[in-house]
C-alpha cells in the first residue's frame, strides 16, 4: 500500500475503534435512544451536503426500498442494540465481541461459499472466543450477559446489510448510499427521540462525545473507508476488522480504567485468528463481501 492508503488505513482503525468510549461517556448523562438519534442526526447533516456536491443524490431513485431496508438493519438495529448494550458492559468488551462480524458474514455466505475443513476450524475459533470472552469478563452476570446478547447481535445486522449493498446496491456511490441511510435512520427514530430527550444538565464532555460519534466515527470514518477501498482495494480494507477492536480495548483501559485479562486476551486471540481462517480466499471462490461496521 502506498502513503495515502496507509494513512487511510490508521485513520479508519482510529475512527471505528473510539466510538465504544465515545458511547460509554455519553450515556452518562444522555438516553442510548438519544445518542443514537444524535449520533446519525449529525452524521446525514454532514454526509447529505457532500453527496448533493457530488450530484449523487440521484442514484437513489427506484432504490428507495433497499436503501430503507439497509437503514433498518445496517444502522438503526445495530446502533441501538451496541449503544443499549455498553449500559451493560465495557466499552472494550464491545469492541472485542464485535470482532467476530467477518465468521458471521461467512456463516451467511454458506450458500456462495461452501465449507471447508479450513473455514469450519475457523468458525469453530471464532465463536470459541466469544464464549471465552463472555466467559472471562460476564460469568455469572445475567444483566451483562444480556448487554453481550445485543452486541454480538448487532453484528449479525451488520453482516446480513453487507451482503445486502454486495448484493442489491453494489452500483450505488457509497457516499449517496450512506447519506441516504443515515438521513432515513434518523427520520425513523425522530419521534422516539423526541421522548427521549434528558430529564437533567448535560455535561460538556457528553455532548462532545455525540458530537464526535456523528462526526468522526460516522461521516468521517465511512469517507475514509471508501477511500481507503479505492487505494487498496477491499481485502486489505477489511482489515481494519481487526486492528480496531484494539483501538477500543486500549482507550476503554486508559481512559475509563476498564480491566482486562489474560481472559481477554485469549478471547481476542481466538476470534482475530478465527475470522482470519474463516475468511481466507479460497481457489475457485469470488472473494467474500467485506465487513462494513458503522
Amino acid at each position: 500500500m502506498n502513503r495515502r492508503a496507509w494513512f487511510l488505513f490508521l485513520t479508519v482503525s482510529v475512527l471505528w475503534g473510539m466510538p465504544y468510549l465515545l458511547i460509554k461517556v455519553a450515556i452518562e448523562d444522555l438516553s442510548p435512544m438519544a445518542v443514537v438519534f444524535g449520533r446519525l442526526a449529525i452524521a446525514a447533516l454532514v454526509l447529505l451536503p457532500i453527496a448533493a456536491a457530488r450530484g449523487v443524490l440521484t442514484s437513489l431513485r427506484g432504490r428507495l426500498p433497499v436503501v430503507a431496508v439497509l437503514a433498518l438493519v445496517h444502522i438503526v438495529g445495530p446502533f441501538l442494540l451496541i449503544t443499549y448494550g455498553e449500559v451493560h458492559i465495557s466499552s472494550s468488551l464491545t469492541g472485542l465481541l464485535i470482532a467476530i462480524e467477518p465468521a458471521v458474514i461467512a456463516l451467511l455466505m454458506l450458500r456462495a461459499e461452501p465449507l471447508t475443513p479450513l473455514r469450519i476450524a475457523g468458525l469453530g475459533l471464532g465463536f470459541a472466543g466469544v464464549a471465552v470472552l463472555v466467559g472471562a469478563d460476564l460469568s455469572g452476570d445475567r444483566l451483562g450477559l444480556l448487554g453481550a446478547g445485543m452486541v454480538l447481535l448487532a453484528t449479525l445486522g451488520y453482516g446480513i446489510a453487507t451482503v445486502l449493498v454486495q448484493r442489491r446496491a453494489a452500483d450505488v456511490p457509497p457516499v449517496a448510499l450512506t447519506a441516504g441511510t443515515t438521513a432515513i435512520s434518523s427520520l425513523v427514530l425522530l419521534p422516539f427521540a423526541l421522548f427521549s430527550l434528558p430529564a437533567g444538565d448535560v455535561r460538556p464532555v457528553s455532548w462532545a462525545a455525540l458530537v464526535a460519534l456523528g462526526v468522526l466515527c460516522t461521516a468521517a470514518a465511512l469517507l475514509a473507508f471508501y477511500g481507503l477501498i479505492a487505494q487498496a482495494g477491499p481485502s486489505r480494507a477489511g482489515l481494519v476488522t481487526y486492528v480496531n477492536p484494539v483501538v477500543a480495548v486500549l482507550l476503554g483501559v486508559v481512559l475509563l480504567g476498564e480491566p482486562i485479562g489474560l481472559g481477554t486476551v485469549a478471547g481476542f486471540a481466538l476470534i482475530a485468528s478465527g475470522c482470519w481462517l474463516s475468511t481466507r480466499p479460497s481457489r475457485a471462490r469470488a472473494a467474500t463481501p467485506e465487513a462494513v461496521t458503522v
